[in-house]
């Protein structure tokens, strides 16, 4: 499996932009088959080539097509079918973001979904197709980054802001360190005022961020350690659970697994579309 993920280098793109990222499985590469994808309150727009398949669900719904297409903000696990080899290059958007871009065929809120998307008015104006993007990053990832720059520059620099969104990003740099219930006294409004906002921009509710962000933490910490190595008392206080059980009773909501079968598995891929990657 090949796969790199960059940042971006234009402080306008980084506004709205996470990161690139980029991942390939060649007939010769040995991976599971059906990683699952962990809820990601981020979208993601997916250059793939045309006729190339994709496969995602979560029961009892799954979505199927071929080609570019965008995977949308999802708060339940997602199954993906990586059995056959695949190229995938993607862009991670920040929390949000896809409302001030005033995203084609985008309706708010848009959750667990995957959409097709025409990348061709995207990619004429800069004289790119797919194909060329995908060969810059199979050979030439800083190359292929500041193409996509190019290619996503103009439509950045014709987004708008308005009061739902600049709450909404002040809300997103105060979470974590100011309690939800306190929140809209920190941003002088109401505490309705803040959840609607919050969701309209997002889909999101402010406690499902927290959630998701939670889960990030906590899986990426598992990913780091060996079996044998993982207290799982130790675990579920360092991540705020009162006890182990509530430790146990949260992953298996979230993921559909305890976390010893989670980390015998090592099925799950730790945001592998724009983060770590344990394929």
């Amino acid at each position: 499996m090949s796969n790199w993920l960059l940042p971006p280098q234009s402080s306008a793109v980084a506004r709205y932009i996470e990161c690139y990222w980029f991942i390939e499985k060649r007939p010769e590469h040995v991976s599971h088959s059906h990683p699952k994808l962990n809820p990601d309150p981020s979208a993601h727009l997916i250059f793939s080539p045309d006729e190339q398949a994709y496969n995602y669900s979560h029961k009892p719904t799954a979505y199927k097509g071929k080609g570019t297409h965008w995977l949308y903000p999802h708060h339940q696990t997602i199954q993906v079918d990586h059995s056959k080899p695949f190229i995938h290059l993607g862009v991670k958007f920040h929390t949000g973001a896809l409302y001030s871009l005033n995203t084609p065929n985008y309706s708010h809120p848009s959750l667990d979904t995957v959409d097709n998307f025409d990348a061709n008015d995207l990619l004429n104006a800069a004289n790119l197709t797919v194909d060329q993007l995908i060969l810059s990053a199979q050979s030439n990832p800083s190359k292929c980054c500041k193409q996509l720059e190019l290619v996503l520059l103009p439509w950045i620099l014709s987004s708008s802001e308005d009061q739902r969104s600049d709450l909404t990003q002040k809300a997103l740099q105060l979470l974590g360190n100011i309690s939800i219930s306190n929140l809209g006294d920190a941003l002088n409004c109401s505490q309705r005022t803040l959840e609607r906002s919050f969701r309209r921009v997002t889909g999101l509710t402010l406690k499902q961020y927290l959630t998701m962000n939670k889960l990030e933490e906590m899986l990426e910490y598992l990913h780091q350690r060996d079996n044998t190595d993982i207290e799982w008392v130790e675990v579920a206080y360092q991540f705020g659970f009162s006890d182990q059980p509530h430790l146990i009773r949260h992953l298996k909501q979230l993921i559909g697994v305890t976390p010893k079968a989670y980390v015998k598995e090592r099925g799950f891929t730790i945001d592998v579309y724009g983060g770590i990657d344990t394929l």
